[in-house]
């Protein structure tokens, strides 16, 4: 940083003026390094589809459970916890989890036992907050 800048707060979301546009003007063509990069950009999204075409659907449906479930086991490890955002992660995990049922594949039992074990944490978290209050 220069010392004319060194003084001055950083702002990651500077104010936009109309001078300054986020994008290039839709009228213009793209120049050949764009063109590359969004050719690029394609490839790569052709692939990654074609390789999650290959994939059983209950493993990637499994793998966005586990998600949720870490996310709602960051809310509940808060300090303080947040216990309205993990609520919704775990509601959002009894949704995947109860409604597809053994559609889940092996791993059924294994999600239905997490989405036990993360009800079980929030309901003891959640008389630990109140207790405190």
């Amino acid at each position: 940083m220069t010392e004319e800048t060194s003084d001055q707060a950083f702002d990651p979301n500077p104010e936009q003026t109309s001078d300054t546009p986020l994008e290039p003007p839709l009228d213009q063509p793209l120049d050949p390094e764009q063109l590359d990069a969004l050719a690029e950009a394609e490839q790569a999204m052709n692939e990654a589809r074609s390789r999650l075409s290959g994939v059983p659907a209950e493993v990637v449906v499994t793998n966005h459970v586990m998600g949720l479930y870490e996310l709602a086991a960051i809310h509940l490890s808060a300090t303080p916890p947040d216990l309205a955002q993990s609520a919704l992660a775990i509601d959002a995990v009894a949704c995947l989890v109860d409604g597809l049922g053994d559609r889940l594949g092996e791993e059924a039992t294994t999600m239905q036992d997490a989405l036990n074990n993360i009800r079980l944490a929030f309901v003891q978290i959640k008389g630990q907050v109140e207790n405190s209050d």
